[in-house]
């Protein structure tokens, strides 16, 4: 009996600590694999990494049908090998435009935009190509995406939900939504108060 109950409390203090540790904070899955601070759309395609993919917060909030849009992306390489950015392309949109940094014409159609290895290609950031999205089919504002593709000449394809970003300054409030505005309706229309 002394030996069952020395076996018992050492196996007792032998399982506490995996018991403990299985309840470390911040292993919970849905917080475990939240990536935070970061901003726009994210995709991986080969040994490319989009990241930071969005449209800029429009004049007025809204981006019309039929206005054009600029692009903002990074595109991250761990290849070895130089790769190229051949085609944007989308169902929202009628085409691209890119500016290059050194060049004064823009661009349509079929791209040839280098993506160095070991490091990253930045689109509509000041550094790099501007591209700008040509003859948006609808009118989209923020909390909304566009489907993009993206193709590179070696790792393939792959299409990103681009979001329309939010601002980046306060801007003015609004005429505050009355929630009460159609029982208040009611009320006069029914003759109560």
């Amino acid at each position: 009996m002394n030996r069952a109950l020395r076996a018992a409390a050492m196996s007792a203090l032998l399982l506490s600590p995996v018991a403990l540790t299985a309840c470390s904070a911040g292993q919970i899955a849905q917080t475990a694999e939240q990536v935070r601070d970061k901003t726009g759309a994210q995709g991986n395609v080969g040994d490319l990494a989009l990241r930071a993919v969005q449209l800029p917060y429009p004049v007025g909030g809204v981006y019309e049908a039929g206005n054009n849009a600029r692009l903002m992306a990074a595109v991250s390489s761990t290849s070895p090998t130089e790769d190229t950015l051949v085609s944007i392309e989308g169902e929202d949109f009628d085409g691209v435009e890119v500016v290059a940094p050194a060049a004064t014409t823009a661009q349509s159609g079929s791209l040839d935009l280098a993506v160095p290895a070991d490091s990253t290609l930045y689109l509509g950031n000041g550094t790099g190509p501007d591209v700008t999205l040509v003859g948006l089919s609808d009118e989209i504002g923020v909390g909304q995406f566009l489907e993009v593709t993206f193709t590179f000449e070696q790792a393939g394809e792959v299409t990103v939900q681009v979001p329309v970003a939010t601002p980046t300054r306060d801007l003015a409030r609004g005429e505050a939504f009355d929630f009460h505005e159609d029982e208040d309706e009611d009320a006069v229309e029914g003759g109560g108060s």
